[in-house]
């Protein structure tokens, strides 16, 4: 019996089972969390009592070990875990609809790695929003993406907000590349085939809305041909997205070659309903100012943004937070 004109019927009935089985498991991993809610709260509580103490974690752990060892996670650390987790967020109303979309161990690392409330909210609204696995957050984490997000909200040039204004704000001024593993003296061309062998996690830093297109993109104007990097499509701007590389600093020349990309995409290649092209001028650094001065006569949205081919030193990404954030605070006082 031929079974071909029924496939795609049969495809449907396997995207019933699979959205059974996605559905299941955040079911059971909402009960999950919300169970270690509650015993945390348990142990808080209990653990107030001057009659207990800090003893009653350890005797409620080696309770557990005697009689059912075969539970895991119930030991003194895990305990731990859960009270911390409890104590955390309990006075949190913003918290609350988040905590249950993610998982125990993408929990665990958002707690012992994030200082602030506002860093932990942030880290898990992205885990939501992009589904990030516990190796993908912690990539996130340990390249300070909350930090260099909310360096790149500060107080800029005027042409640079409107760039940044007129991309919806989705743009990093830095993007770190570590996972890329090439030398700080790379070609351009080098720096293009090491980003598509390691596409995935160049799009995890850029961000999961991207869709790519294609690598050295041909766009035709008059007689001549020209080859944009990377061309992307983001589903959130609903708009094709050129990626110019370059590994030196930042040249004003730059944006004009950009603009030129983008009337080409907007005139062959945009659909009608999508939104005008998006470029970005990749480089190993920028001034600024000069990126000021570029973007101010540009008519397209055109972001420069720096990379970084190592991980940043978190601890500075976290200082020059802490001082960004003092002044807006003192300008706000002033005001």
């Amino acid at each position: 019996m031929e079974l071909q004109p029924y496939n795609d019927k049969f495809q449907k009935v396997v995207n019933i089972i699979e959205t059974a089985r996605e559905n299941a498991y955040k079911k059971v991993n909402e009960e999950l969390i919300l169970m270690y809610r509650d015993i945390g709260k348990f142990i808080s509580e209990q653990s107030a009592n001057a009659a207990y103490g800090d003893a009653f974690v350890q005797q409620m752990a080696g309770f557990f070990e005697k009689n059912y060892p075969y539970l895991k996670g119930f030991n003194r650390r895990g305990l731990y875990r859960m009270k911390q987790f409890y104590e955390l967020y309990k006075d949190e109303e913003k918290v609350s609809p988040l905590v249950t979309q993610l998982s125990w161990t993408n929990h665990l690392k958002i707690m012992s790695a994030c200082k602030t409330m506002d860093e932990r909210i942030f880290y898990m609204n992205m885990c939501i929003k992009d589904h990030l696995t516990k190796r993908e957050l912690e990539r996130q984490i340990d390249s300070g993406y909350y930090e260099r997000y909310m360096l790149s909200q500060n107080l800029i040039a005027p042409a640079i907000g409107e760039a940044k204004k007129a991309t919806g704000n989705i743009f990093l001024d830095t993007y770190v590349l570590d996972f890329l593993d090439v030398p700080d003296t790379v070609s351009e061309f080098d720096l293009q085939k090491s980003i598509i062998r390691n596409l995935k996690n160049f799009i995890l830093e850029i961000g999961k809305d991207f869709t790519f297109v294609g690598e050295e993109y041909r766009v035709q104007v008059g007689n001549h041909d020209y080859f944009i990097d990377l061309l992307f499509y983001h589903r959130g701007l609903s708009c094709l997205v050129a990626f110019e590389l370059k590994i030196g600093e930042f040249k004003p020349e730059y944006v004009g070659k950009v603009n030129l990309y983008l009337e080409a995409l907007d005139r062959e290649v945009k659909k009608e309903n999508e939104n005008p092209s998006v470029g970005v001028i990749l480089c190993a650094s920028k001034d600024d100012e000069v990126v000021e001065f570029a973007l101010s006569r540009s008519l397209s949205p055109t972001m420069v943004s720096e990379y970084n081919l190592k991980l940043i030193d978190k601890a500075l990404l976290q200082k020059k937070l802490k001082e960004y954030i003092e002044l807006a605070q003192s300008s706000e006082d002033r005001e």
